[in-house]
């Protein structure tokens, strides 16, 4: 028990799974594209950040010492991700007649709160983007005498400069080139801007002056400056959503490439530095119409969950029951089901807690994004029950494969449902595991799921004395009354649960 699994991981850039390998020892250095903060993120936007938390506590499990960076944009990101039209930033500050800097504040805390909301650890540092112009435009001038040309929109990236450009995304020439708009004086339809010079008689609330004029910085430039800045080139991991990998991160790399001097014949680098070792990128969610996304309108938001009666953790458990390399359906009816598994897990949690008063208090008092010094070796010095120990063992196996969290959730789900295992050290192993998936597992209660639908009809006080004039009434055997309590209980969206401490919930309604 003493080995664990080695970690494996997808790379987009080899299509394959390789062994997990930290270019410095015991330490993991990991970047994720952060959030545009136009808008509110859509459940889909989520799904990318409870994956990469996935990566970060399963690191951590393996014992790794994690330096996690995200990024908020709040400058740069065209309405196309395609490097054309309209920055996405001020055309909400002009379209809800706003300051743009009201709109980035508002939005980063909505995104913020849904981060803590899903329980995902914040990372080591936020890294904002307008803090970051002026070493943008530094990073400009190293490379633009070489890679760059100017026109009249602004400056550009020539990818012919670069080895390989589009490796990530497997496109070659002019090859899935649908998304990319022309722009009047591109050398190749594959450029794409550095920095995006503020139109005559244009007024920007957000633009900065340059040797190239005044303007603001392309979006893909911000991401290779703050990886670099915080993490250095190389790092180990850059992760992202599977859309990034077909236009953003490959013109990361290029400009990766540009500044290492990697396009040098005697570059001692290689042309086959790309910035970061590992490129990892979680699948869509999908609705019943297709790819979830902002620009088709009435997205679903974390907001609009919450406002459903519906936890956020069993969005969680939805994300963790597929891989997250595979598409992750979406509906009402989905999550409906993953909130009653959350409910069967927290029940089942009730039952084993009755049986062990003493809560392991070893986990409790270390912080979440603290290594676990290896999850395997934690659990050998806490638990010595064979079967456990097997349990424990393959679960590290699936989160070591790929961070296969739909196995990893099947000997999570057993540990807790088997009464045969010790209860203390069943406890002990459920809070172990609870580490990795980050459910909250030993927080919650049947309570903390009972929450109440915005358009609810009756209060909880009203519920609550509403059921004890039932039981007044199934005491005075006026079964009538009670009936008629119940009954008008239903209609108003509350189940009725005879028998159960918990007396009633909310029936949740999604379809």
């Amino acid at each position: 028990m003493t080995d664990t699994a080695p970690l494996r991981l997808f790379n987009s850039l080899t299509r394959s799974v390789e062994s997990f390998t930290p270019i410095m020892a015991g330490e993991a250095r990991v970047y994720s594209c952060g959030p545009t903060v136009y808008n509110y993120a859509h459940l889909g936007n989520l799904r990318a950040y409870v994956f990469t938390d996935t990566l970060r506590r399963t690191l951590l499990w393996k014992g790794y010492a994690v330096t996690h960076i995200i990024n908020i944009t709040d400058v740069g990101h065209l309405t196309s991700d395609a490097d054309a039209g309209d920055d996405k930033m001020e055309a909400a500050a002009r379209a809800q007649a706003k300051s743009i800097w009201d709109i980035a504040a508002h939005y980063t805390d909505a995104f913020k709160s849904n981060i803590a909301a899903l329980n995902i650890i914040e990372p080591s540092e936020w890294t904002v983007a307008t803090d970051y112009v002026p070493q943008m435009i530094e990073f400009a001038k190293t490379i633009a005498d070489r890679h760059c040309y100017e026109i009249d929109s602004g400056l550009y990236f020539d990818v012919s400069t670069v080895p390989d450009y589009g490796r990530l995304a497997r496109t070659k020439d002019d090859e899935g080139e649908g998304r990319i708009d022309p722009v009047a004086g591109k050398r190749n339809t594959q450029d794409f801007a550095i920095w995006r010079k503020s139109a005559p008689g244009e007024n920007r609330q957000m633009e900065w002056d340059s040797p190239w004029g005044k303007g603001a910085p392309g979006w893909h430039l911000e991401c290779s400056v703050m990886s670099h800045a915080k993490l250095g080139h190389p790092f180990d991991i850059h992760t992202g959503g599977i859309d990034h990998r077909e236009i953003h991160h490959p013109n990361e790399i290029a400009q990766n490439q540009a500044f290492c001097g990697c396009s040098d014949a005697a570059s001692d680098v290689g042309a086959g530095f790309t910035g970061a070792r590992w490129w990892m990128h979680n699948n869509f969610l999908v609705d019943r119409s297709g790819k979830m996304s902002k620009s088709k309108g009435g997205f679903t938001t974390l907001f609009s969950l919450i406002d459903a009666g519906v936890h956020p953790l069993a969005y969680r458990l939805l994300c963790l029951s597929a891989h997250y390399r595979s598409e992750l359906e979406f509906s009402g009816e989905i999550v409906g089901a993953a909130l009653t598994r959350l409910k069967r897990l927290i029940i089942t949690m009730e039952a084993l807690r009755k049986r062990t008063p003493d809560e392991p208090v070893f986990l409790r008092k270390q912080e979440p994004s603290t290594a676990l010094s290896s999850g395997l070796l934690l659990s050998q010095e806490h638990i010595s029950d064979p079967k456990l120990i097997e349990q424990i063992r393959l679960f590290d196996e699936a989160l070591a494969d790929d961070l296969n969290t739909v196995r990893a959730l099947t000997h999570f789900e057993l540990v807790l449902s088997t009464k045969q295992f010790p209860a203390d050290q069943a406890l002990a192993a459920i809070a172990i595991m609870d580490k990795a998936l980050g459910l909250n597992i030993l927080a919650l209660s049947r309570a903390d799921l009972r929450l109440r639908p915005k358009d609810a009809q009756i209060s909880e006080a009203e519920i609550e004395a509403e059921l004890d004039r039932r039981q007044a009434a199934r005491v005075a055997k006026d079964f009538a009354a009670s009936d008629a309590i119940r009954d008008a209980l239903i209609a108003k969206g509350v189940d009725v649960m005879d028998g159960d401490p918990l007396r009633w919930e909310w029936n949740i309604r999604l379809d």
